[in-house]
């Protein structure tokens, strides 16, 4: 039997190795994960007994992958819509409500006012006399629209939509790479608001499908579902053990694992590589040097998570909607915060008398704020929240989750260099990647590329098995 093994035990990783196991004639597969525990930057945990995400907490439902996912795992009985997706921007002394735009690109310059100021709304109205973008290449998507509408929508509403999403800069942000419709449309496009509201109509016709999904619990489960089912179809998933080399042999590959003075060695007809970018340019290094180098110059953001647990009575009614974003130049510790239990019925139900909510800390450049103490850093939050909304409640639980290097960069020509990475990987015959470093951050993205990853692999021991016979 064909032997394949899978590095990486995040959602990408695994689901690269169920779309192995669950396809045609499956090879025998071993995951091989670094940590003590599988699911990368999908974590779960409880604060007072209540459950709690302690990374992603939902899955975009107008991509098929994810959903897909977790009802082939035998969690569809348990996927969720959230109750309220109306989400404020704090600017200024209160919470404004978030005009309509494309990941922060606005539709309606009349909207813009009541977040820029009548002037800053004014000239992005004027957008549309400009000449036509007409753009040929890639291009940083907050430094675009500031030339076409002014810094005040790269400041205000880009940065904390999309800046958000990368833990990252909308000035380094690729435009084709984070918002691959809009600049589709820049191509032809008469005006930057004109293809911004064409997407907006298109998105329209949608209207009454959810936008996302998640699991009554955690999303945070689909990982134990995954282990549990990979497990029963004799999938051996093996913790803490790093992966440092892989070398090609005369029959496969040979991966050198765990501690240097003891080393572990597998052997593989196949590998699929599906770790963040430095540790993947690192056992690449010989396999595929163009593609390591490639890697090793991914930057990757860290940011932490702060969840707090309160008494509902103590909740201000003046704090409505799913939460808030802050834009980084309100120079706030928080960068963002979600009502968990506003915004998923389960986390209000699970909390009894207790309200879940969450804040998000740090970004790019910002990893001296993630120095500071738990206790630090729950201060912090609870300050910058009793000044957003007016919560003056105890803080009856918290938790802080650091994820360091958590958010892969897309910075301009991020798909050019995916490119050279995939076409540098195809030059090794039974080699794949995958994982939030290509194409894609957010779960449904992640499994798509471990399918994918899958995909090449099984072709690959097609043409073994072939030239065999």
């Amino acid at each position: 039997m064909s032997r394949v093994v899978v590095v990486g035990g995040g959602i990408s990783g695994l689901a690269a190795a169920y779309a192995l196991a669950t396809g045609p004639n499956p090879p025998q597969i071993t995951v091989l994960e670094a940590s003590p525990r599988l699911g990368g930057k999908l974590a779960g945990a409880e604060i007072e007994g209540v459950p709690v995400d302690l990374g992603a907490e939902s899955v975009l439902a107008r991509r098929p992958e994810g959903v897909d996912l977790i009802r082939a795992v035998g969690l569809g009985d348990d996927i969720v819509h959230p109750a309220t997706t109306s989400a404020g921007l704090w600017v200024g002394d209160r919470i404004h409500a978030i005009p309509p735009t494309v990941m922060g690109v606005p539709v309606d310059p009349s909207a813009t006012a009541d977040v820029l100021g009548p002037e800053a709304a004014a000239q992005v109205a004027h957008e549309a006399d400009l000449p036509a973008p007409a753009l040929t290449e890639d291009v940083a998507i907050g430094r675009f629209v500031a030339d076409r509408m002014g810094s005040a929508v790269t400041d205000k509403l880009i940065d904390p939509l999309l800046g958000g999403v990368y833990a990252g800069k909308a000035d380094e942000i690729s435009l084709a790479a984070a918002v691959p419709d809009l600049y589709a449309k820049l191509r032809t496009a008469s005006s930057l608001l004109a293809a911004t509201a064409e997407l907006r109509e298109l998105g329209q016709k949608r209207a009454g499908q959810p936008v996302f999904a998640g699991v009554v619990g955690g999303i945070n489960r689909i990982i134990t579902a995954l282990e549990q089912d990979l497990t029963a179809r004799g999938v051996q998933i093996r913790r803490k053990l790093t992966v440092r080399r892989i070398s090609r042999t005369p029959d496969g590959f040979t991966l050198e694992a765990g501690p240097v003075p003891a080393p572990t060695y597998l052997t593989a007809d196949a590998v699929v590589v599906a770790v963040p970018a430095a540790p993947a340019a690192r056992m690449l290094t010989d396999l595929a040097p163009t593609a390591s180098t490639e890697l090793a110059a991914i930057e990757y953001a860290s940011m932490a998570i702060v969840t707090l647990a309160v008494r509902k009575r103590d909740w201000p009614d003046t704090a409505t909607g799913s939460g808030f974003l802050v834009p980084s130049v309100e120079q706030r510790t928080i960068k963002a915060s979600t009502y968990s239990h506003a915004k998923w019925a389960w986390s209000a139900e699970a909390g009894g008398d207790l309200a879940v909510l969450r804040a998000s800390v740090g970004r790019l450049g910002e990893e001296y704020l993630l120095q500071r103490p738990d206790e630090e850093l729950v201060a912090l939050a609870a300050a910058d929240l009793r000044k957003a909304i007016g919560l003056q409640a105890e803080v009856v639980g918290s938790l802080v989750t650091r994820w360091g290097g958590g958010l892969p960069q897309y910075a301009v020509g991020h798909l050019d260099r995916v490119d050279r990475v995939e076409a540098a990987v195809a030059d090794v015959p039974g080699l794949a990647v995958c994982g939030a470093a290509y194409r894609g951050v957010g779960i449904p993205a992640c499994i798509a590329s471990g399918g994918k990853a899958a995909t090449r692999v099984l072709e690959h021991l097609k043409a073994l098995e072939t030239m065999a016979k």
